[in-house]
């Protein structure tokens, strides 16, 4: 019933944002053809950061616990077991998402200015966008790209708001996009 109501919704161009069983995580891309994989950093107790925030400093940012690196090295380990792998790997610049592409140990990766949080205002909403908006459209339709981001920045960009560890599947050509949670 629910492979119905994902079809059905990607014909009316609607988005199916219900999470899917760990397994269907390559189903989902599948389904949608999906070239760009969003997933929101692993779990970062609190809720903003403080108001000392610094980029370049890691203790003025709210950071992965230890539970939020162990959900980072479980995706890892089930991205590996199900042969998922990614042709770039790009992170935000916030501590918190490059540390999730740290303990995934999936691959090198690199931080790209446009997956940034602008939630308060710490970078500019329309610029981050915008080297988004130009890096999707850079991708190619048979390359697959993981993006660790920031619930702000997948909403932006999807229209779905992903929980901490969660996954945003999306295709760049159709912007049929699913929510996908590995837990």
């Amino acid at each position: 019933m629910r492979w119905l109501l994902m079809i059905m919704a990607l014909m009316l161009g609607g988005v199916v944002s219900q999470p899917l069983k760990a397994e269907a995580l390559g189903d989902a891309i599948r389904a949608i053809d999906a070239n760009v994989v969003f997933m929101r950093h692993a779990l970062a107790p609190g809720y903003g950061d403080p108001d000392d925030f610094d980029i370049r400093d890691c203790s003025t940012q709210r950071n992965l616990d230890d539970e939020g690196r162990d959900q980072a090295r479980n995706i890892g380990r089930h991205l590996r077991n199900n042969k998922i792998r990614f042709d770039a790997i790009l992170s935000s610049q916030w501590c918190r998402c490059r540390d999730t592409a740290i303990e995934m140990g999936i691959g090198d990766w690199s931080e790209f200015a446009g997956l940034n949080s602008f939630f308060e205002g710490h970078v500019d909403r329309g610029e981050t966008l915008r080297l988004l908006k130009s890096k999707l459209a850079q991708i190619n339709p048979g390359e697959r790209v993981l993006m660790v981001t920031h619930q702000v920045v997948i909403q932006a960009a999807t229209g779905i708001s992903p929980r901490s560890g969660g996954m945003v599947v999306h295709n760049t050509r159709t912007g049929a996009s699913l929510r996908v949670q590995l837990d």
